[in-house]
């Protein structure tokens, strides 16, 4: 998946954030409204049924036209646009990058603890596993995505530069359950991705895997990173969607959480998320696997 850098066809940089952006934009085209219910499902701490389900989906549109409620999963799109591009070329642009340093600088040492096979593909997961806990720094347009989709009174009609500027550090809240969260998720993202494409598929150079093949193993490192990372995900969700000055830990989001809904509950929107948001990963990943080679022959 990402052979050093050094010539013209060989994944360049510029290959890769052609390849991870082009993957973020068509993922936000056609997935934003399916993030939009897996976020309002999470942040749901009532009990859910068929009577309550399209309030809880479509909030005041519940009772409007189909179209209206349709446009209604449309809320935060601007900011969901400026994080999602950013995060996918970080993501799927970023892994590569650091796994050819773990490679330049730490083959040996992971060759020599886990083998040949076994140690290319930890790398491959402990570069994914860096690139996630580095995605801490997108947390402030993740966290304005996220109140937009589920709490948009918390704006208060406010824009953008001056809520960057009266919030500041606030609009990092929950930056350390998200670093939490993402560190083993990109770990499972990847490393079940390159056991798949290793020991499934027979793959040996993954920059070279078929279409199908990038798609067989999107799937298992999506099931595997969205499994791992549901428990952290609800707390991290809850944390960011309260109001700006609401200032809640994620241990007494935990604590609430456990004794008022029990600990099934920390896997809330986990089925939706692998029924419809796993293949809004495995779409990109697919994407950006397949398009970052195909960049790398002309850039």
């Amino acid at each position: 998946m990402s052979p050093p850098v050094s010539k013209k066809g060989s994944e360049s940089g510029t290959a890769r954030v052609l390849g991870a952006g082009t993957s973020g934009v068509a993922e936000l085209l056609i997935f934003h409204p399916v993030d939009t219910i897996a976020k309002r499902l999470m942040s749901n701490k009532q009990k859910v049924s068929l009577s309550t389900l399209s309030p809880i989906i479509f909030r005041d549109q519940a009772n409007a036209s189909l179209g209206k409620r349709f446009f209604s999963l449309f809320p935060g799109l601007g900011y969901a646009a400026g994080y999602k591009i950013a995060q996918r070329i970080y993501k799927f642009g970023g892994q590569p990058w650091f796994n050819d340093l773990i490679t330049r600088h730490y083959k040996t040492e992971f060759t020599n603890t886990f083998g040949e096979r076994k140690g290319k593909m930890m790398m491959q997961a402990t570069a994914g596993s860096l690139t996630g806990i580095g995605e801490v720094v997108l947390l402030p347009l993740d966290a304005l995505k996220i109140k937009r989709q589920v709490n948009p009174e918390a704006f208060r009609g406010r824009g953008v530069i001056r809520i960057f500027l009266e919030e500041g550090t606030t609009l990092y809240r929950g930056w350390g359950w998200t670093m939490a969260r993402n560190a083993p998720g990109s770990f499972s993202l990847f490393g079940a991705s390159a056991v798949t494409k290793e020991y499934v598929l027979g793959v040996k150079d993954y920059s070279k895997a078929t279409w199908t093949q990038n798609f067989i193993a999107s799937i298992a490192g999506a099931v595997a990173s969205i499994t791992v990372a549901a428990p952290l995900d609800v707390v991290k969700t809850r944390i960011q969607n309260a109001n700006f000055e609401n200032k809640v830990s994620g241990v007494v989001v935990i604590k609430e959480l456990l004794k008022n809904e029990g600990p099934l509950a920390l896997f809330k929107g986990l089925t939706p998320k692998i029924l419809v948001v796993g293949p809004k990963l495995v779409f990109s990943y697919t994407i950006a696997q397949s398009l970052i080679p195909w960049f790398g022959k002309y850039v």
